[in-house]
């Protein structure tokens, strides 16, 4: 007893960390983008820490030991990409880059630009710990120059190229897809000669426009700051939204710490109405709904109808989050503009998820075992869908192809074949069997950089090198030369023997 009592002592003593003053850096004005940074906030709050954090969504009530600093300026912007966010379905390669790039830009200026920030950071705060998202802004990394204080990047997506560089992470295009391509991991020759291309010209974007523009940011708003290029690795941890049962297997660094799920609150049970509705559903439910940023009182009528069309065909119920009201919608479809949708999801009698193919989307459908038909629009939802595909839980029609047809084809093959829902169940299986649980693990992993002091040593030494050294170009070059030389001096050597053999016979 004794000894289990010391061990215990011990554990305490050596884990335990005092309260700390964290910033958080949240203030991408998209519902999906705040909740990933507000739950880990609200845990860190929850576990005795003092939290200022920066958001564009003002809490209701007052909250112990939670501090905001509000950046209003963002949604009237917000409100007007928004509206045009269908088009985005057109978009070739360059024109998503481009625009994930500009949204970035964007919205970090806008941010740093705000009245509130900009007086907060001509306060005398001190912070141990600066928790910023990692989204296309990198001169936020001006507020952990600004505090002295160890980074961690949040990820909302799980793709490593967008965080590769910061830590020194190998992604190949090989296996790794990019973002702006609707592919998974087991490509063909087209598609990994594609992807390659893709990501080439992501990073000549990221080089050249990107992170010039992000280090003028930072010397704009961060008086004295040094440039970007000293400050862009300076990451302690990097929080990724990903996980074996949602994306592909990549390398993995220490300091890259998947979390995918740790959004997913246990679910509050449904409305009475609601309620009955699904358990009285017993041929089955389906659950519609295309996200936070995307109204389907947006689509196109001919769309809506060859929808509404195909579930008047169906015995199953049909939840469509329609921002709009409808006329003469079939009998066995309910309209709502907002549906709580985990704990739709997480009820028995739901047998198919069709959305947008957003990433949050996708990791509660596998958390709760739903299988999904997708029609992604932007973004990583073409992505997001191909792997739910890949991994025979989805299938997906890119929004801007969808026809009556198709649509009415896969909708009744995803229903009878039992296939998808069994896969499903199985990414479930797999996203839950793990030691610990998401938030667990991401508030543990930040608790370590608090007490290892910015935890340095789990940094990767391929941070110290240049491109050419991490590819070893330096060495391929010396080691041709040196060939080039052993060949030369061995070719001289040759005409040489050649030479005074030649001498001596002619003698």
């Amino acid at each position: 007893m004794n000894v289990h009592l010391t061990t215990l002592l011990f554990l305490y003593v050596d884990f335990h960390i005092e309260a700390a003053q964290i910033l958080g850096v949240f203030p991408f004005p998209a519902h999906s983008h705040f909740q990933l940074g507000d739950r880990i906030v609200k845990e860190l709050v929850s576990r005795g820490h003092n939290v200022t954090v920066i958001s564009p969504y003002k809490e209701k009530l007052p909250i112990q030991n939670f501090n905001q600093v509000i950046v209003d300026n963002v949604f009237e912007k917000a409100a007007e990409m928004k509206k045009g966010l269908l088009g985005h379905t057109g978009y070739n390669f360059l024109r998503r880059i481009t625009f994930l790039d500009n949204l970035g830009l964007t919205y970090t200026e806008l941010a740093l630009n705000s009245t509130n920030v900009k007086n907060f950071l001509k306060e005398r705060n001190h912070f141990d710990l600066v928790i910023i998202q990692h989204f296309k802004s990198d001169a936020y990394n001006g507020f952990c120059h600004r505090y002295k204080a160890p980074c961690i990047a949040v990820s909302p997506l799980p793709v490593p190229s967008w965080f590769s560089n910061k830590v020194g992470l190998s992604a190949p295009s090989s296996y790794v897809p990019q973002l702006t391509v609707s592919y998974g991991s087991k490509m063909d020759f087209v598609q990994r000669s594609f992807n390659s291309f893709v990501s080439l010209l992501e990073e000549i974007s990221h080089r050249f426009y990107l992170y010039p523009a992000h280090n003028r940011l930072l010397q704009t708003y961060f008086p004295g700051a040094p440039h970007l290029d000293d400050l862009y690795q300076n990451t302690s941890l990097i929080l990724y939204n990903g996980h074996v049962s949602v994306s592909e297997v990549c390398p993995n660094m220490p300091n890259t710490i998947d979390i995918a799920g740790y959004h997913v609150a246990t679910p509050k049970g449904l409305p009475d109405d609601l309620k009955k509705c699904l358990d009285n559903a017993t041929d089955g439910a389906i659950y519609f709904s295309m996200g936070s940023n995307l109204k389907s009182s947006n689509f196109p009528s001919d769309l809506r109808n060859t929808m509404l069309d195909a579930f008047a065909q169906l015995k199953q119920k049909v939840l469509w989050k329609f921002e709009d009201d409808l006329v003469d919608q079939p009998d066995n479809v309910l309209i709502r503009p907002w549906f709580p949708q985990q704990e739709i999801l997480a009820h028995p009698n739901v047998i198919l998820f069709i959305t947008h193919g957003g990433l949050l989307s996708t990791i509660e459908s596998v958390y709760f075992g739903k299988p999904i038909l997708g029609l992604p629009v932007f973004s990583d939802q073409g992505l997001n869908s191909a792997r739910a595909e890949d991994a025979g839980y989805g299938r997906f029609i890119p929004f801007g192809k969808v026809s009556g047809e198709n649509f009415r084809e896969i909708l009744n093959e995803m229903i009878q074949n039992p296939r998808y829902m069994s896969n499903a169940k199985a990414r479930s299986r797999i996203m839950h069997d793990q030691p610990l649980p998401p938030m667990e693990r991401a508030i543990f992993w930040i608790e370590y950089v608090l007490r290892h002091r910015g935890a340095p040593h789990l940094k990767s030494p391929a941070l110290s090198l240049n491109w050419f050294q991490y590819f070893l170009l330096d060495a391929i070059l010396a080691f041709a030369v040196c060939c080039w030389l052993t060949v030369f001096a061995l070719r001289r050597l040759l005409q040489h023997f050649n030479f005074t053999t030649k001498k001596l016979e002619e003698s």
